[in-house]
């Protein structure tokens, strides 16, 4: 499996993103409950575990996604790590505009977050601090609860998405 990521039109930020595309990523889908009481979601690979004691993870925001405003405001948010087979859902929630769940693709745990169905993992989260960082706002969450599954992670590289290997315990 082989994709490109749509190529930006005019970016002064090429060259480093160039530079940044050579490290590969996991691939996640972070969610929460907007303000109107419907689940939304983003693509993100920015996200990182940060502690075990407490349990702590985190993830950067881009302070202009037409959704920073809904996850600033929110208490909880749930991350869906996504399997090979969820291109077609990371490639929905990346794209401006596209952020809402399809009836059906989210399932809730503690915090009523949605993550999505078919991750090979999941972490529920309380938001324990924010921080603003340039252009962006690094969101550190308490894990509530995790579930994880057997699967290949999806993996982004060089503009491409690609399959990990198999993981099963």
């Amino acid at each position: 499996m082989l994709r490109l990521w749509p190529n930006a039109v005019s970016d002064p930020f090429r060259p480093l993103k160039n530079a940044f595309a050579r490290y590969p990523t996991g691939v996640t889908v972070v969610s929460c409950v907007g303000s109107d009481g419907k689940p939304l979601g983003i693509t993100v690979n920015s996200f990182n575990s940060v502690a075990l004691e407490p349990a702590l993870v985190s993830w950067c925001l881009d302070d202009h996604t037409s959704v920073a405003a809904e996850f600033l405001a929110a208490d909880h948010y749930a991350v869906s790590i996504l399997s090979v087979d969820q291109e077609k859902a990371c490639m929905r929630f990346a794209t401006p505009g596209q952020h809402e769940f399809i009836n059906g693709e989210g399932e809730t745990f503690k915090t009523g977050a949605p993550l999505l169905k078919g991750r090979i993992a999941g972490f529920d989260c309380r938001l324990a601090e924010r921080l603003k960082v340039g252009d962006h706002t690094i969101l550190i969450g308490e894990i509530v609860h995790f579930d994880s599954f057997p699967g290949k992670p999806l993996v982004y590289a060089g503009r491409q998405f690609l399959s990990g290997p198999m993981i099963e315990d």
